[in-house]
């Protein structure tokens, strides 16, 4: 790729992640490096100093300037700025949520306005997943689960309450699973134990856990098939995955439940305890 070949370069950042994605397997070996790590680890990427980043890529600083040429920009300050304005816009500000709450409420009750908000963005989650759910890439991620061995559960911060649940139903059904999220910190050590004969299912969503994608990229290397759920084909997760998911989450006011996701944790681990009881 050349800089000729992307006069106007996009200074939205979805748009970018969409073009880095489209371009990644045309570009050079160590600009689809970057590419990679720009993907999988944003924040970096806003936030850190050229030398930083590129020792983080394993590229040279010179390799993050042709990068971003590459991509129509005038040099890497650009895109970083692109990426440092995905920030700004992220809603971060906890106690900004709770000013729009309250002006959302109008004088209600407010149970009552976070009942019918937080509900209504379930309702509708669970609605748009029922819509986009391929039955056939459900039916592909049970039987290959249902044929592990073991499986590991990978799923930290806002993802941990669906990896812990798929632990307890995989338990109740006697699936043999083993749940990430150690206090002690072995969780790669306990992970360098899956193999081929295992699966792994991993859970997360922007703005991705660097633990989480890390983990997927160690159990890839270990050759054991991946069940991912995340919330876009962009994902780092989708990746190194043999199966994934598209789960989207519908807010009310930036605060988000895992209706969708935990409807799709259930059947996932119902659908695998059905298949190893059918024998297949």
């Amino acid at each position: 790729m050349s800089q000729d070949s992307i006069i106007d370069p996009p200074h939205d950042f979805n748009k970018l992640r969409d073009l880095i994605v489209e371009s990644r397997n045309k570009m050079p070996k160590r600009l689809a490096q970057v590419a990679a790590y720009t993907i999988e680890f944003p924040d970096d990427i806003a936030f850190g100093t050229v030398s930083r980043i590129s020792e983080q890529a394993a590229v040279q600083p010179s390799t993050l300037v042709r990068f971003a040429k590459a991509l129509g920009f005038s040099g890497f300050s650009e895109l970083q700025a692109v990426f440092q304005q995905r920030l700004r816009d992220r809603p971060n500000n906890y106690e900004a949520r709770l000013q729009s709450f309250d002006a959302h409420a109008s004088g209600r009750p407010p149970a009552m306005a976070l009942i019918e908000g937080l509900g209504q963005a379930a309702i509708d989650s669970i609605g748009k997943f029922r819509e986009r759910i391929k039955l056939e890439s459900l039916d592909e991620a049970a039987q290959m689960l249902a044929r592990a061995e073991t499986i590991y559960l990978i799923g930290l911060r806002r993802s941990y309450p669906i990896s812990s649940y798929l632990s307890y139903a995989f338990g109740t059904l006697g699936v043999r699973s083993v749940l990430i999220g150690s206090p002690n910190g072995v969780d790669r050590e306990v992970l360098s134990f899956a193999g081929p004969r295992d699966a792994a299912i991993a859970v997360s969503f922007t703005p991705y856990s660097s633990a989480t994608v890390e983990y997927t990229r160690q159990i890839a290397g270990q050759k054991t098939p991946l069940v991912a759920i995340t919330d876009s084909p962009f994902s780092p997760l989708v990746f190194n995955a043999s199966v994934w998911f598209e789960v989207v989450e519908n807010d009310f006011e930036g605060f988000r439940s895992l209706a969708a996701t935990m409807t799709l944790a259930a059947a996932l681990a119902v659908a695998v305890a059905e298949r190893r009881r059918a024998g297949e």
